[in-house]
């Protein structure tokens, strides 16, 4: 059984209507989502805003409701009682988009950090703040700067912060929801190569939420693409950008610019064909709806929502 195991995944939200606001239909922003995560592994969610992806992380760490399906860490069920899934959920945490408005304003750097533990632990004040300072340590933050605001910091360095803050509890699955997205490219690259140190050094799981697929190549071991709700192609790393076989997955790998000379022509040879098989092809790959077919496994690890013959 693998880490962490979702399964048949579906997050439906009720669209309000008429006088009385009653449900006349349902926004399917995940439609059947099943993905498996091996412990200190690193599986990327990918696909352009509206895709689901995000989603599918809030209602695996609990703050979207579930419609239907099952989520299961290290073998327990999240759903069988709130207060299992409160004790299973330490060992999940989760780190947000935005490091600013992820982080109150209105509050020092120790209590931002402190309020998990605080919130599952019974600890003196000196002892909370010897923890903070260590954690603020271990992300490469000075242990004197507990007492600054958020505003005091850099981009990046907020960002730490918010990883502080995860690993407060020592998880052993974090949730990251596109981490670096709201930084600079000459940070962003910084706050990676420091996310992957930690993992190492901890042991940490990883499910990474991210439009870019670049950063996704550069983090994971194992990916899937979603458009509209459903997956479209999964794989390993390897699979999905030297053998992409859906043409959005394509046309995703295909927008990566390559800063390579040597491979630039051949890139953008192949950036013109996917452009091609695109606009000619489009329709093929999803139903009336405009929703992708159901996975087909076309060789090992490899899935694909293949266009229906007929």
């Amino acid at each position: 059984m693998a880490f962490l195991d979702v399964k048949d995944l579906k997050v439906h939200f009720p669209i309000k209507g008429g006088i009385l606001q009653r449900t006349v239909g349902h926004v399917k922003a995940v439609d059947g989502v099943s993905l498996s995560i091996e412990e200190g592994k690193t599986y990327g969610l990918v696909g352009e805003s509206g895709s689901g992806k995000t989603t599918t992380g809030r209602a695996i760490i609990g703050l979207n409701k579930v419609t239907s399906g099952e989520i299961t860490f290290e073998g327990k069920d999240l759903s069988v009682s709130q207060k299992q899934s409160k004790e299973v959920r330490r060992d999940i945490q989760m780190i947000f988009q935005d490091p600013y408005s992820s982080l109150n304003p209105k509050k020092r750097v120790i209590d931002i950090v402190a309020e998990p533990i605080r919130n599952y632990e019974k600890l003196s004040k000196l002892e909370v703040k010897k923890r903070v300072q260590e954690l603020m340590e271990q992300v490469g933050l000075s242990p004197e700067s507990i007492l600054k605001y958020p505003h005091e910091f850099s981009g990046g360095q907020r960002q730490r912060i918010g990883v502080a803050r995860a690993l407060a509890l020592k998880p052993k699955l974090i949730i990251a929801d596109e981490p670096v997205s709201a930084l600079d490219v000459s940070v962003q690259a910084q706050v990676l190569n420091f996310m992957k140190d930690i993992q190492k050094d901890l042991g940490l799981t990883y499910l990474f939420i991210s439009h870019d697929l670049g950063i996704i190549k550069h983090m994971c071991d194992d990916i899937g693409i979603m458009y509209k709700g459903r997956y479209v192609e999964e794989g390993t790393r390897d699979e999905i950008f030297n053998n992409p076989q859906h043409i959005y997955t394509k046309r995703l790998v295909a927008a990566i610019p390559d800063i390579d000379p040597k491979k630039r022509k051949a890139h953008q040879q192949f950036r013109q064909e996917v452009k091609e098989e695109y606009d000619k092809s489009y329709n093929d790959y999803f139903d009336h709806d405009g929703l992708a077919y159901k996975l087909q496994n076309i060789s090992g690890t490899h899935k694909v929502a293949l266009p229906q013959k007929g």
